[in-house]
């Protein structure tokens, strides 16, 4: 008789420039337990890292079978993730991320849920977690209702369906109905992906149970680069299907439209008290979502909040006002502004 052969799941995961953390991230997928007749393999797309990381991980790979390294010329998230998917054998693929942190059972939980649900999507909350005072900071903005907008990919406690998971685990057959990730996006792939599941005819779950922590940007300037490259991306996935994946995508960039038309319409005798108004009232809207996180994440962290929540708030409005004037000017995805990712 011939030996039963494992069910494969395999890890698909885009990198670049990441020689400070790439080994402890493979340390980390070492202690996944994973069911009975399942094995797992890791898929990396390099995006051509010129740090050190793709010599490091091709040393890594000769010493083990089930870790492949590939080449992602294009160097951006939603190519490697392409190519990485074209390379991957497994029969369920599962995205993960070099700067998170998953529980050790991460793997079996997705598997488990997709078992469960038979959904063509699954994943966990979207966890922030810090070190230092600013990324602590940062983080419990991120986790708070104020900057989520009712969405359930952020309460941590939430099982069921939903438009949007954190990263993403499917049946293979998923990218057979839907397609793989549009390379046309520099970001919001993952949203982009997920909103042609749904308008599709797919179904999305969400397990509190598919546990992870994300690492988000360190600094309040890092920060407002992030998101401004996150909204101005958003009106390309608008454009594509015709309405945002949620009206919270809209509501960042129509706050800042109206500033911009209270400021500068005092050049053409509108009283300035609007635009003061205006800017007066979300100050104080800041100020109290700043103490009841901070009553929360701790007191020190109020010192940094109000910059951290105004970064998340104006980076994704500006950079959505940026992205709906080349998406009105007919500028082709992918070639417009912030072509390249940034860190």
């Amino acid at each position: 008789m011939s030996e039963p052969v494992d069910r494969i799941a395999s890890v698909i995961v885009p990198c670049r420039n990441e020689l400070g953390h790439i080994e402890a991230f493979l340390a980390s997928l070492a202690t996944q337990h994973v069911p009975a007749g399942w094995t797992v393999e890791v898929v990396i797309a390099d995006g051509r890292s010129d740090d050190g990381t793709t010599e490091l991980l091709h040393r890594l790979a000769a010493g083990h079978p089930r870790l492949v390294v590939i080449d992602n010329p294009a160097g951006i998230v939603s190519a490697g993730l392409n190519r990485a998917l074209a390379r991957a054998r497994g029969e369920v693929i599962v995205r993960m991320d070099v700067h998170t942190i998953y529980a050790d059972d991460y793997v079996a939980q997705c598997l488990a849920a997709l078992e469960a649900t038979r959904a063509d999507n699954v994943g966990g909350p979207w966890r922030a977690e810090g070190e230092g005072l600013v990324q602590r900071a940062i983080a419990a903005a991120f986790q708070s209702r104020w900057l989520a907008g009712g969405a359930r990919s952020r309460q941590l406690d939430h099982d069921g369906w939903v438009d949007t998971v954190y990263l993403g685990c499917w049946p293979r057959v998923t990218f057979e109905r839907f397609g793989g990730f549009d390379e046309s996006l520099v970001r919001n792939q993952d949203d982009e992906h997920n909103l042609r599941i749904s308008l599709g005819g797919g179904r999305i779950w969400q397990s509190s149970a598919i546990r992870s922590s994300y690492r988000p940007r360190a600094s309040v300037a890092a920060l407002f680069r992030q998101y401004l490259q996150y909204g101005y991306w958003k009106p390309f996935v608008m454009r594509k299907h015709g309405q945002p994946a949620s009206p919270r995508h809209v509501v960042p960039a129509l706050f800042v439209m109206a500033l911009i038309l209270c400021l500068a319409g005092t050049a053409f005798g509108l009283s300035p008290v609007y635009g003061l108004g205006l800017l007066a009232l979300y100050a104080m809207v800041v100020a109290g979502a700043s103490i009841a996180i901070a009553a929360r994440a701790g007191w020190p962290c109020v010192a940094v909040l109000p910059a951290a929540i105004a970064a998340y708030h104006f980076g994704y409005g500006c950079g959505s006002l940026l992205g709906w004037v080349d998406v009105l000017r007919g500028a082709p995805a992918g070639r417009g502004r912030f072509a390249r990712l940034t860190r």
